[in-house]
């Protein structure tokens, strides 16, 4: 039998002689539903097997034995016809119900955006065949398929695709092997691509807890993920399949942001996620978050939902971009959201080229438990090994690279307690700069409370002087109104009389008036001046508390690095453009502060 390996090559080889299939997207969109057929029906001879009366969940003349198997059968327009106008159309509208028949149901969820791309019959059926010189019953050949599958995986990725990056093998391991998933933990990527964070914790389980059928069987229903486009979602579960999950149903096509955060349970063990990062989402979708935490960038959102669905003592591990450590605006806020319901206790900083050659962009994985607010932040900067510069797709991260990470990780249960500081490692007292940040700015909202208690009383004395002003008005036009509705009464009244009286009264409101004019317009002129120098002092506080939720914090065990990144670079101007805005602010502030004494003084002398 041919090696797996050139097995894929020879029908990639086939398919792009179809006139039908245009790039590698299409490619692997068409290997990826003949695959989960194969893979479907092989793990359906094992239920046959292994179950007495085993009912098949779809029509079986659509299993691959009884149309694919047979390399003289169908083949031409015929096989053309057969898969486009009743393989598809019936898998596709098979009335599969989740709880009745939850295998048909994940059949036709695969099924329901796929499309065979392939216009000559001939061609397809080599493909079909060069697929029967695989067989996915012998547990070696399919563990063996696996790490091909690892390699398909990584062809569907191409830089710029709405943020989604194939996570390497080693990164997805590492933050499986310190989040350790255990037997019966719900265990979730809401963001689930095409599986790699589920499959690889499923494979974690098995080895480390499953010891019964029972336990193989409870394994089975704790795997969630959520994917929103069709062929990631294929892939995911052909992915699951293959990892012997019978009905993955749980594996749901969709968007995971697109009902209300409030709707969602917090039930959720654990959670291991990549979520797109660079991308945005469709209008609408930012309308199911909180008022002041909205925002259509992706990245933002996921965490927000993962911080929202982790139950009390939920953990997570989830990669995200440098971006989301020093950003601000929504994204400060959402550091706050994660550092006050969250235990932050570990950032590793990893290093350029990880995700290469799909984006340079710098990634950290964010390691948090919920129920206790944040008190250290521990850092490790993930070091190059020894003689490498740079990551390729030929030459990827590998997981033995973590080995020093694992070492020095600790226990979470005392604290992480052994842990110490070294080159890579260092420790934040989040805690502490909080206390500071809060003591710092304590005396600008203390004067911004005493401005704002100016404010009112202004308000009060406003309100006052204009029913003082309403009541002598009232007062000074009493007579004047009286008399003109007497002479209104009056049928012979004199227009030009009544005109006249009309003036007076205009002229009586004016002078009325008047003398409050200027008292009502001198406090009004106070309150704004008021009202500007509250908002420059709270400008100037959330400067100061803000600062500590920037999270891009360097090695302080290092010299300064000089970074060229364009991005990089543009934040940086952008921090410095912010700061000498503040200082402006509060040299405006002085100085407005200093006239003013200034004038009163003058107006005291005169």
């Amino acid at each position: 039998m041919s090696s797996i390996s050139s097995v894929i090559k020879s029908i990639q080889d086939i398919m792009r002689k179809d006139a039908g299939i245009d790039g590698d997207a299409q490619r692997l969109g068409q290997l990826s539903w003949l695959l989960f057929l194969k893979v479907f029906d092989a793990q359906e001879e094992e239920l046959e097997f292994e179950q007495d009366n085993y009912r098949c969940p779809i029509p079986e003349r659509f299993l691959w034995r009884n149309w694919a198997a047979d390399s003289e059968g169908l083949t031409g327009d015929a096989l053309l016809d057969f898969v486009n106008n009743d393989l598809f159309d019936s898998l596709k509208n098979q009335p599969a119900n989740i709880d009745l028949n939850p295998r048909g149901y994940v059949v036709k969820e695969a099924f329901s955006d796929a499309f065979n791309y392939m216009k000559n019959g001939t061609l397809l059926k080599q493909v079909i065949n060069k697929l029967n010189e695989i067989d996915f019953t012998d547990s070696s050949e399919r563990h063996l398929f696996g790490d091909i599958y690892e390699q398909i995986l990584r062809d569907l990725q191409s830089a710029g695709n709405s943020g989604e990056f194939y996570t390497p093998r080693a990164v997805t391991r590492f933050m499986v092997n310190r989040i350790d998933p255990k037997l019966g933990e719900r265990i979730m990527d809401p963001a689930c691509g095409t599986g790699g964070f589920l499959a690889c914790a499923f494979d974690h389980v098995k080895a480390h807890y499953v010891e019964t059928a029972a336990d193989h069987q409870t394994l089975q229903q704790q795997i969630m993920g959520v994917e929103k486009k069709q062929l990631p979602h294929l892939l995911c579960t052909t992915n699951m399949l293959l990892h012997g999950i019978e009905v993955p149903v749980q594996i749901r096509h969709g968007n995971t942001l697109d009902k209300p955060l409030s709707s969602w349970d917090s039930d959720i063990d654990v959670i291991l996620s990549n979520p797109p990062f660079g991308g945005t989402e469709e209008d609408g979708i930012e309308q199911n978050f909180p008022a002041d935490l909205r925002t259509r960038e992706t990245a933002d959102l996921f965490l927000q939902l993962i911080i929202e669905v982790l139950k009390k003592g939920g953990r997570a591990a989830v990669v995200l971009p440098d971006g989301t450590l020093f950003g601000e605006g929504v994204k400060t806020k959402i550091k706050q959201l994660l550092t006050s319901e969250c235990n932050l206790h570990t950032i590793v900083r990893l290093p350029n080229g990880v995700f290469a050659p799909y984006t340079g962009i710098k990634t950290n994985i964010l390691f948090f438990t919920k129920g206790q607010p944040t008190k250290d932040v521990w850092f490790y900067e993930h070091p190059y090994p020894a003689g490498v510069k740079s990551y390729s797709k030929t030459k990827p991260m590998k997981f033995e690279e973590f080995e020093a990470e694992i070492a020095w990780w600790g226990d979470e249960a005392d604290g992480f307690a052994a842990r110490v500081e070294n080159e890579q490692a260092w420790k934040i007292d989040f805690a502490a700069e909080q206390a500071a940040a809060q003591q710092q700015a304590a005396p600008l909202l203390l004067q911004a409370t005493e401005r704002q208690a100016q404010v009112e009383a202004l308000a009060s004395a406003i309100n006052a002087l204009k029913d003082q002003q309403k009541a002598a008005v009232a007062k000074a036009l009493t007579p004047l109104r009286n008399k003109r509705t007497k002479l209104a009464a009056n049928s012979c009244a004199d227009q030009a009389q009544m005109a006249q009286l009309e003036l007076r009264i205009i002229e009586a409101q004016q002078t009325a008036a008047a003398p409050f004019e200027a008292d009502i317009a001198t406090q009004q002129l106070q309150q704004q001046q008021l009202q500007q120098e509250i908002r420059q002092l709270n400008q100037q506080a959330n400067a100061i508390t803000d600062a500590i939720y920037n999270l891009d914090r360097k090695n302080p065990h290092v010299g300064e690095q000089i970074s060229h990144d364009p991005d990089e670079l543009l934040v940086r101007y952008a921090a410095e453009q912010k700061e000498i805005k503040t200082l402006r602010d509060q040299l405006k502030a002085i100085l407005s502060d200093a006239l003013g004494k200034g004038a009163v003084k003058q107006e005291g002398q005169a």
